[in-house]
């Protein structure tokens, strides 16, 4: 892996902007194309490898977390531990996934994964590949996302309740643009579509069923709005008085898979394994370490500690339900820049990765996306 300097497509906002990506340069450079990524084909077969193991030892994880019961080592309240448990056990559909991935050129270790809301994923599969046509058109890239999304998308229509599924987010410039990608990739697949914010999902008390704007019945939905939140509102309990007539994308037992609560877990079950950092529920024996809430977003309380001494942390407002401590792993330092490693699953198959870097040592919401390419 390499990071090699390049120079900036002329107008190159503006070539952002025409395919749809308006949150560029939001607060700060966000997409930064004056660099990118350079892998050995041998490397992304690596990282492929990887991604499908990984996936692999969360499923095998969560039927763990569900047949033990150990849902209290996820804060998850006793009334919502049945209907995870259905989702689990009736196969409800589920699409997506990123892991997230420290890769030092030789050793590719799992950071945590975002199964239920992950996001980066218009530029990790549209807009870095006009890029790559645009500068490097005889160079290929690890990403075929958008075939294998809408590809999915058709796969899943018998298992729909209905053709029509809404899609839903907040109403920020980021998670409307990938909604609204994703929304258009499962109207390529044949699906007939459309846009709710979060905010206009109601609530039809008397025959306990989710409705839109209009009052229609809400049979299908995806949402991207993570669970945890979820659970804190009444809409987690009006999700268990609806017993699942409304299919929702992803399925609650997503919450698991997405945890970092399953760190430990997984490394309880696979030790040593060569993709796992040491993880555990309290500090233990380790010296080196990254402490993390078992729910947070874009490094938020987040602190890195070497010889148990901070080094760099993270504020936000996450951390009530406790932490996890994982083995610290050491970044590819690129003149000052950390990447790390953006893993999409799509369906049960590795589809392609986003590079996303940042100065400091915690990848958090000022990190960049930087395109990448195979040599």
């Amino acid at each position: 892996m390499k990071r090699i300097l390049t120079s900036p497509r002329k107008n190159w906002q503006e070539k952002l902007e025409k395919i749809g990506f308006g949150y560029h340069s939001v607060d700060d450079v966000y997409w930064d194309e004056s660099a990118y990524y350079e892998f050995e084909p041998n490397e992304i077969n690596h990282l492929e490898k990887a991604t499908a193991e990984l996936w692999q030892m969360y499923l095998v994880a969560v039927e763990h977390v569900i047949s033990k019961n150990l849902f209290y080592q996820f804060h998850i309240p006793e009334w919502f531990r049945n209907t995870i448990t259905e989702s689990w056990e009736k196969d409800f559909p589920s699409i997506y996934g990123r892991f997230d991935l420290g890769f030092d050129g030789t050793q590719i270790k799992l950071l945590e994964f975002n199964a239920d809301t992950p996001t980066s994923l218009f530029e990790g599969s549209v807009a870095q590949w006009f890029w790559l046509q645009d500068k490097f058109p005889n160079k290929d890239q690890f990403n075929s996302i958008h075939e294998k999304l809408i590809a999915y998308w058709t796969y899943l229509k018998p298992y729909l309740g209905s053709n029509y599924v809404r899609f839903a987010s907040l109403t920020n410039i980021e998670d409307v643009t990938n909604v609204e990608y994703m929304r258009d990739c499962a109207s390529q697949a044949g699906l007939e579509t459309s846009f709710i914010a979060i905010s206009d999902i109601g609530w039809a008390d008397e025959i306990k069923e989710f409705v839109d704007e209009n009052n229609e019945l809400i049979n299908v939905i995806f949402k991207l709005y993570p669970y945890e939140w979820i659970l804190e509102e009444n809409f987690g309990k009006k999700m268990v008085e609806n017993g699942s007539k409304t299919q929702w994308i992803e399925p609650p037992w997503k919450i698991l898979a997405s945890s970092k609560a399953m760190l430990p877990i997984l490394w309880e079950l696979f030790p040593n394994h060569p993709y796992l950092l040491e993880s555990y529920f309290e500090p233990r024996n380790l010296l080196n370490y990254a402490k993390k809430p078992i729910y947070s977003r874009e490094g938020a309380n987040i602190s890195l500690f070497k010889n148990h001494i901070p080094i760099e942390q993270n504020s936000g407002i996450y951390g009530k339900e406790g932490y996890i401590y994982q083995q610290f792993f050491d970044l590819q330092n690129f003149a000052g820049n950390y990447p790390v490693v953006g893993s999409w699953i799509i369906g049960q198959e590795p589809a392609g990765i986003g590079m996303r870097e940042s100065v400091n040592l915690i990848t958090n919401n000022q990190s960049r996306f930087v395109p990448h390419l195979i040599s």
